[in-house]
């Protein structure tokens, strides 16, 4: 089958929207499936405001549409809310093309966070966007109970995998070689993996009486005015491949502030470092990690990361031993809507 994925978010960005779009492509092709991917990169684009780092696309609309009649995908979905995920989602109205959505990212929490726009006038747009969706994809139970509750419909779950190769408990030598850096810290080490934006709720780890040290691995706009306020806390800026698997591998606990994830990818890359979890008990870590003891959820996150401190780095590599991109995959695959190429080009010809 040939997929057709639009996705505002790509490479070169550092996030876990980016890296679960970027393993589904590998596990589909590997599957024998072809897949063609719409990238921001393809057009003409502009800085995002307060976000520099993430380009926007500039009227993508007919670039897109011929994009995709020329690849006659079988099935096509739309991975984000941007500009090309409007774009797209016009196309397929406008021809009567079946299309799936995916709910990645909490952006009415986010665009509150930054803007102060009331969450019930973002959340309407957002329903306007997936409601024409035959499926919107979620990562969890709980970002599905929530999106059901504000009026979102034909809801079914995209759970997340890791890659236990990767991301893998490592020797000193290893470490050493690669992260020299946090390897000299003062230990317990307390580590926090992600965008540094304000969103993420950083400024709640780095308050946090813990002994030891804390580290940052990211970049964002957020990042100097952090650095200004923490003096005494190591700022890596963004890492990937090795480097990235051995910081999680060098810490004693991973710290998640987030309130907002839908899921938290570094959840799961953590816990295949052998890295305990501190976190809130709300969704994303509730989903993750919920009842099981290779973590820690407490509304106070000093408490949650202190107690974590006690787990088995045994304990967090088996639990996620449990989480497969193969069987993702076989959902996303599941949750789509296949049709016959030449409903495009009739509607083309329309």
């Amino acid at each position: 089958m040939r997929i057709l994925v639009v996705t505002d978010a790509w490479y070169p960005q550092v996030n876990g929207v980016v890296r679960t779009l970027g393993t589904l492509r590998e596990e589909l092709l590997r599957f024998g499936h072809e897949v063609v991917f719409v990238t921001p990169d393809q057009f003409r684009s502009l800085p995002c405001p307060t976000y520099p780092e993430i380009r926007l696309a500039i009227k993508p609309g007919r670039r897109l549409a011929k994009t995709i009649e020329a690849n006659q995908p079988c099935a096509i979905h739309i991975a984000t809310e941007g500009p090309l995920g409007w774009a797209a989602r016009r196309y397929c109205l406008k021809r009567h093309v079946p299309f799936t959505t995916a709910y990645h990212t909490k952006f009415p929490e986010y665009i509150r966070a930054r803007f102060r726009v009331p969450l019930p006038l973002s959340y309407r747009v957002m329903r306007r966007f997936h409601g024409p969706s035959a499926t919107i994809m979620v990562a969890t139970q709980t970002v599905q109970n929530e999106l059901e509750s504000r009026g979102f419909r034909h809801i079914r779950r995209w759970s997340r995998g890791v890659d236990t190769t990767l991301f893998r408990p490592r020797s000193q030598d290893e470490l050493q070689a690669l992260v020299p850096q946090l390897v000299a810290l003062q230990k317990p080490i307390f580590l926090y993996v992600g965008r540094v934006a304000v969103e993420k709720n950083i400024g709640a780890f780095l308050a946090a009486d813990l002994p030891g040290c804390k580290v940052v691995v990211g970049d964002g706009p957020q990042i100097e005015d952090l650095r200004r306020k923490h003096p005494d806390v190591l700022f890596t800026g963004a890492k990937q491949g090795e480097e990235l698997a051995a910081c999680y591998s060098a810490a004693s606990v991973f710290v998640f502030p987030s309130r907002t994830d839908t899921f938290g990818l570094v959840l799961l890359e953590a816990l295949a470092s052998g890295v305990p979890v501190a976190a809130y008990p709300v969704a994303g870590p509730l989903d993750v990690i919920g009842d099981s003891p290779a973590g820690v959820l407490h509304e106070d996150l000093a408490v949650a990361a202190r107690t974590a401190l006690g787990i088995s780095p045994d304990v967090c590599r088996a639990y996620a031993l449990t989480f497969s991109w193969e069987a993702c995959t076989h959902q996303f695959l599941d949750n789509l809507s296949p049709f016959d190429p030449l409903t495009l080009a009739v509607a083309v010809g329309d």
